[in-house]
């Protein structure tokens, strides 16, 4: 099992925007079709920082979850040109991360 701990830069001045867009379309889509998400989190020291976390049994679940998400239709004509206005893609910072032995999130 493993955590992707995902990073994104608003557009300036657009943040809560951005976290209302993915509360309420994103995180719901994400999730009905199987994606784990853990947690969601504004950045208190970066007026347009934003971060969230995944959660995958595997690599192959991961890969499954992705296609299921990113290739689907309305991901592709309705939320992602969305999700692409509002962030600054080129900033994303993706990193993946394993719990330790005694991490509560293992």
């Amino acid at each position: 099992m493993y955590y992707e701990i995902r990073r994104y830069q608003a557009q300036p001045g657009r943040r809560e925007e951005w976290v209302r867009y993915m509360e309420d379309v994103v995180l719901p889509f994400q999730t009905s079709l199987g994606m784990d998400v853990t947690a969601s989190f504004i950045d208190d020291e970066d007026e347009d920082g934003y971060v969230w976390i995944r959660r995958f049994e595997n690599e192959a679940h991961s890969e499954a979850l992705y296609a299921a998400v990113y290739q689907h239709d309305r991901w592709k004509n309705e939320i992602g040109p969305v999700v692409h206005g509002l962030l600054i893609p080129e900033k994303t910072l993706v990193t993946r991360v394993a719990p330790t032995p005694a991490s509560p999130l293992r």
